[in-house]
């Protein structure tokens, strides 16, 4: 199978929705023209399926498994695939991460487990990953939660992590406090092996990337990755005039889709796809629940907002 071998997580890497049909299996023709619409995009550096965005936490392995066979027939020769890692056990976690490398993935992205709400230890995190990095030599995101949920790594757990398990190529920033999240960027990326900052603080992406992020990894890529591809090539080339003007078309998008409740945002964004025309219908696993029209028409307020939907062509999802 296709798999980029040589591949660092780096750039722009869109995280997709997964659409689901009335009955709430994998609508697989929705979702192969999800996957070549978004791949579509210029200048992205990979794709990331199995995580929050897939509604990962509803899909079962066998799921999982034919959401990654799925995404290697369509795009697999073109673009890195990121196939994440969603476990409470770390032998679970190792079994998913050998199967997303005999699928053909480039990388994993690794979701903290959730008894670390309730404490965890460097010993920990570091027996977890080392769990995975045992079973595959596939580069490893670790996805850096907030320390306020318990599952954030502290900073001197992330540097022991690091150093244990050489695998570690970069971290998925949703840390959500600004000078930590600068220290991420100004330590990792300048250790004597590179850990690249992915940013996905998506509600204030601009004042992210401009602290230096090597790279962004974000649900929201899922509706806007050209936005995303260029707002980066922007921040990049220090032109700041160019970056703002992105941010101020992507902000009100933002705005909508990162609202309390925060767990419907890829709800959100997928009646964002049904107004572009580009998914269908919004179908979402329990315990998410449809969002009412109230909601859907200030979706459609935020896509007109960003430009990419005519007020004339606007219409209700489905």
């Amino acid at each position: 199978m296709p798999r980029h071998k040589t591949y660092v997580p780096h750039g722009v890497i869109p995280a997709v929705l997964l659409p689901f049909d009335a009955d709430l299996a994998i609508d697989e023709a929705s979702f192969r023209k999800h996957l070549r619409d978004v791949a579509a995009t210029d200048r992205i550096t990979g794709l990331t399926i199995n995580a929050h965005s897939t509604e990962v936490a509803s899909c079962t392995f066998e799921e999982q498994r034919r959401v990654l066979a799925i995404t290697q027939d369509e795009i697999g020769g073109r673009l890195p695939i990121v196939n994440g890692v969603w476990a409470d056990g770390s032998l679970e976690a190792a079994r998913i991460a050998r199967m997303a490398a005999d699928g053909g993935s480039s990388a994993l992205l690794v979701f903290p487990p959730a008894p670390f709400t309730l404490g965890q230890s460097p010993q920990m995190a570091i027996a977890h990953f080392r769990r995975i990095a045992d079973v595959t030599d596939l580069p490893i995101i670790v996805f850096q939660y907030p320390l306020s949920t318990g599952q954030g790594y502290p900073k001197d757990t992330l540097l022991k992590l690091i150093d244990e398990v050489p695998s570690i190529r970069a971290i998925k920033d949703w840390i959500g406090n600004v000078p930590h999240h600068e220290w991420h960027v100004r330590t990792l990326q300048s250790l004597p092996r590179p850990v690249n900052v992915l940013s996905t603080h998506s509600a204030w992406l601009l004042s992210s990337l401009v602290l230096g992020c090597n790279g962004l990894l974000s649900g929201s890529g899922s509706v806007i990755p050209d936005l995303q591809s260029q707002l980066f090539g922007a921040v990049r080339n220090n032109d700041l005039a160019e970056a703002r003007a992105l941010n101020d078309r992507i902000e009100p998008l933002m705005r909508v889709f990162y609202a309390d409740p925060f767990v419907d945002m890829h709800n959100r964004m997928k009646e964002a796809l049904v107004l572009l025309g580009r998914l269908p219908r919004a179908y979402v696993r329990p315990p998410l629940v449809k969002i009412g029209r109230p909601e859907i028409a200030r979706i459609r307020d935020g896509l007109i907002a960003a430009g990419l939907l005519g007020k004339d062509a606007a219409r209700d999802a489905a």
